[in-house]
């Protein structure tokens, strides 16, 4: 199952070698070539499991051009996992969750996270010269924002999240403050616990892959 397959990745980095710097995992190759193994552990799992139709899923990426990070702009992001059904009369498309790419977003969803965290309450100078370093524009911090107060409060992992966060958590204070109710020693902790929780949204064609949760308690 996908959720045992990541669960497996989860243990092993836990006993790897913590970094001493709250924020050095954005600049270290390690922390992104986690997200590429724990994506590469949910693909291998999606594709022992098949299609509901009983066929056979062969392999059939999307291409990405990552943004956002430039330690991420290497070849193992240039790639999206996917997979098609062999059958004739068949042929659909089943796209894993990932930890890496929230849809069809360009942006990492890392970058998604933590720009949009960053970006509340920032002054209009601050908040431009942090656009200027990812290179991102205001459109892009608007299209962000919209989807975390529009889209993410609109589904139904939300709704299940929010009900159990005392006091509540509004929407215009998304995502920085799930960051900040998450367990961990670290940003680096919190950022892949809520990584996990949006796993579910990362795909519509893996319907009813609902483990997010779960893994993250087993984070710890």
């Amino acid at each position: 199952m996908p959720e045992e397959a990541v669960s497996c990745v989860l243990r092993e980095k836990s006993n790897r070698e913590t970094l001493p710097v709250c924020h050095a995992f954005l600049t270290d190759p390690r922390f992104y070539r986690f997200l590429v193994e724990a994506d590469q552990a949910i693909a291998d799992a999606v594709r022992q499991d098949g299609c509901p139709c009983g066929g056979r899923l062969h392999r059939a990426d999307y291409p990405r051009k990552p943004r956002g990070l430039l330690i991420a702009r290497e070849e193992t992001f240039c790639q999206r996992y996917s997979f098609c059904c062999d059958r004739d009369g068949c042929r659909h498309r089943r796209t894993p969750p990932s930890l890496r790419f929230l849809g069809r977003k360009v942006y990492l969803t890392v970058g998604i996270i933590l720009l949009t965290a960053l970006e509340q309450g920032l002054s209009p100078r601050r908040r431009q010269a942090l656009a200027d370093h990812f290179d991102l524009s205001a459109k892009t911090f608007y299209r962000w924002q919209r989807w975390w107060r529009e889209t993410f409060a609109a589904s139904s992992v939300w709704r299940a999240w929010r009900r159990r966060l005392l006091p509540p958590v509004g929407e215009r204070a998304l995502p920085g403050a799930l960051l900040g109710r998450l367990q961990g020693p670290d940003l680096e902790a919190r950022l892949l616990r809520l990584l996990i929780h949006l796993l579910p949204l990362t795909t519509a064609s893996c319907a009813g892959w609902g483990m997010g949760e779960a893994l993250a308690q087993k984070m710890g």
